[in-house]
């Protein structure tokens, strides 16, 4: 018993440590309703009915792209996050390919700032070259 322990039981310890060694097991016969009753309220796996309309091996490769797309946008949210995806990779192109002014001036240093100039690889270039 540790010591925090003994200090939150405190009078109440020998009562608690009896009951700690004289803990019931869960008879075989609770344990298996427990388990027959948990199996019963699983959901039952339904059969896709495309699965046993067509074999894998007779359906062509745009079926089986169309199931690997379907699975992809369930994992990311759907069309509403793909969207959202879309749109960040197409500011990311124009934004890469014409920059907006804001964000070149502030960037920029003067001769009077000591500012270093924001470049993302300046510091990796030691590990990119294997150094």
């Amino acid at each position: 018993m540790t010591d925090k322990r003994k200090a939150e039981e405190g009078a109440m310890a020998p009562w608690f440590e009896a009951a700690r060694a004289d803990a019931p097991a869960p008879s075989g016969d609770w344990l298996a309703r427990m388990e027959r009753l948990a199996l019963d309220e699983m959901p039952s796996p339904r059969p896709d009915p495309a699965a046993e309309a067509a074999p894998a091996a007779r359906r062509g490769l745009g079926a089986r792209l169309g199931t690997s797309l379907r699975d992809v946008l369930g994992a990311v949210g759907g069309w509403p996050a793909m969207a959202g995806l879309v749109a960040a990779c197409a500011t990311g192109v124009w934004f890469g390919a014409v920059p907006p002014s804001g964000v070149s001036d502030w960037l920029s240093v003067s001769a009077a700032d000591s500012v270093m100039t924001l470049e993302p690889t300046s510091g990796f270039d030691d590990v990119m070259l294997g150094l």
